[in-house]
């Protein structure tokens, strides 16, 4: 009964230690009740001891799931059930890997083990087809930016590293003072603790107190329309969107504004895409670009192409019937007078309702489950590079769309092609006013630190703002209300450590993991706690 206490505990740690209400000083103890259960059991005499730690670890984990992700069940409820069921397993399973390595390895091969497999398990979930990385540890700490300023050197796995670099920093002083009954540990470990914790935040402000703000600017007007996407977006065409979004460009744009930004497929109607220039997301786009010289236009659009060629068929089309294909896409379009139009494909899918997974192995088990929030049911087209939109000579933005920005590495691609900023376009309406739109929008402030770059945020329902390059919300437009937003964005040009090597402390701790393990499977001798 005391390690499913122990269990429960680590799960409502890790909880209210998440965005946006939590604390994350309780992530630095999160998996340290966890860890003492594992730790009782392994030693004893008990049957089926590892289908008692896995159990221990799912209680705990399906507590975290829940309560900071309920909100998927919003959008759809299979796929939140899913969602939480099948992430509280996989971490269940890293749980259960280190579990083996700890009876064959003393602690602090142990530790480090299972600080590395976890983040190499973080690193997975940012590059799999089942990928869902909400929860890796490092995203804990949006909402204290002011605590995390050296990502722009480690990324997100710094935080990561950091959180179980001190559980486990607790969980030995817990063992030793078990074993000794020396309060002298409980001082040391106490000592350790606050300054693994606190020296990263004194860092970190000397890093905040020491940043020079970039002096180029440029003015945006950022559009919040407002459309729910269950009951107005499906059902309003693209000449309805379009003539809202000029009405608000027309009423709110000044003489400096340089660009305009609108939701992620804000144009829903599905545009064929060799026909964009003669489509109503096109016309309307050049309708706002001509409302002064220099004035950019940049929004989301639906695409399709529908074809007979079996030779143009790729991995990612859908298949309507006999010779009769067609491509999907959720794209992101630039348009500014007197150039060519620019376009970009979302590349980063939404699994089940974007993106089909192991279609090849999963589609004849379990037929056609993609889910349907709206619209198009149908497995997303991507492209391989991360276009950048130029607006005029020498600034450039990243048209990163909804899901793909709670990827960090992914963003360096944009940077690394020329963006002095980020736009991010999304729709988050479809987890209705839950903390998961309020996520998403606090994470948009790790890109911000880790490249050094301002963002532009355009949510369709909320929450829209502006964060300039220090994670710092500059304006705001809170969820379910029709606006706009107009200020400045810095620009900058300098590439960060991050930006330039991205997530290396992951690709470190794969070689890390399998040395470890290998180490293990030599079966040394180890000793019961050290």
């Amino acid at each position: 009964m005391k390690n499913i206490l122990f269990a429960i505990l680590s799960g409502l740690l890790l909880a209210f230690g998440w965005p946006t209400n939590g604390f994350p000083l309780l992530l630095f103890l999160g998996f340290t009740p966890l860890l003492l259960a594992e730790f009782n059991i392994r030693n004893s005499e008990a049957k089926f001891k590892k289908l008692k730690i896995f159990g221990v670890a799912y209680i705990s984990f399906f507590i975290w799931n829940i309560i900071t992700t309920y909100w998927i069940y919003f959008s759809t409820p299979f796929g939140g059930a899913f969602a939480i069921l099948a992430n509280s397993l996989l971490m269940s399973i890293v749980f259960l890997i280190y579990h083996i390595i700890a009876k064959r390895t003393g602690f602090r091969a142990s530790a480090s083990f299972f600080i590395s497999l976890w983040i190499v398990f973080e690193k997975i979930h940012l590059g799999w087809d089942f990928s869902w990385p909400w929860l890796n540890l490092g995203n804990g700490f949006s909402e204290y930016t002011n605590w995390i300023q050296w990502y722009e050197f480690t990324g997100t796995f710094g935080g990561t590293l950091w959180v179980l670099l001190v559980n486990f920093i607790f969980f030995k002083a817990i063992l030793a003072f078990n074993e000794f009954k020396e309060k002298t540990i409980l001082y040391r470990a106490g000592i350790k603790s606050i300054l693994t914790i606190g020296l990263p935040i004194i860092l970190s402000y000397i890093l905040l107190w020491n940043y020079e703000m970039p002096r180029e600017k440029i003015n945006a007007l950022i559009l919040q329309p407002n459309i729910n996407p269950y009951t107005e977006k499906y059902n309003t065409n693209d000449t309805k969107i379009g003539e809202l979004l000029l009405n608000m460009t027309s009423e709110n744009i000044t003489d400096s504004t340089e660009i305009v930004l609108a939701p992620e497929t804000v144009f829903a109607d599905g545009t064929i895409l060799s026909r964009f220039n003669k489509s109503e997301a096109a016309f309307f786009g050049r309708q706002i670009s001509q409302l002064q010289p220099n004035l950019s236009f940049l929004g989301g659009v639906s695409f399709y192409e529908r074809f007979s060629d079996p030779n143009l068929v790729n991995p990612q089309s859908n298949r309507l019937g006999e010779n009769d294909w067609f491509n999907d896409y959720n794209s992101a379009f630039l348009i500014k007078n007197n150039t060519e139009n620019q376009i970009y494909h979302k590349s980063k899918l939404v699994v089940g309702v974007e993106n089909f997974p192991y279609q090849d192995i999963l589609k004849p088990i379990l037929g056609d489950v993609m889910i349907d929030l709206g619209g198009t049911v149908a497995m997303k087209t991507t492209q391989k590079d991360r276009a950048v939109f130029n607006i005029k000579d020498s600034i450039s933005t990243a048209p990163i769309i909804c899901y793909e920005s709670i990827y960090g590495e992914y963003v360096t691609g944009y940077v690394k092609n020329g963006a002095n900023f980020l736009s991010i376009i999304t729709n988050d309406a479809w987890w209705k006013n839950t903390a998961g739109h309020r996520q998403h929008a606090s994470y948009a402030k790790l890109r911000a630190i880790e490249n050094r770059r301002s963002v532009a945020r355009s949510a369709n329902t909320g929450i829209s703002e502006i964060i300039n390059p220090i994670g710092e919300v500059q304006q705001k437009l809170e969820y379910e209300k029709r606006g706009t937003i107009s200020g400045n964005i810095i620009l900058n040009n300098k590439v960060t450590f991050y930006s330039k090597y991205g997530d290396y402390i992951a690709r470190v701790s794969k070689f890390l993991a399998l040395f470890i393990f290998l180490f293990a499977m030599v079966g040394i001798k180890r000793s019961k706690y050290f």
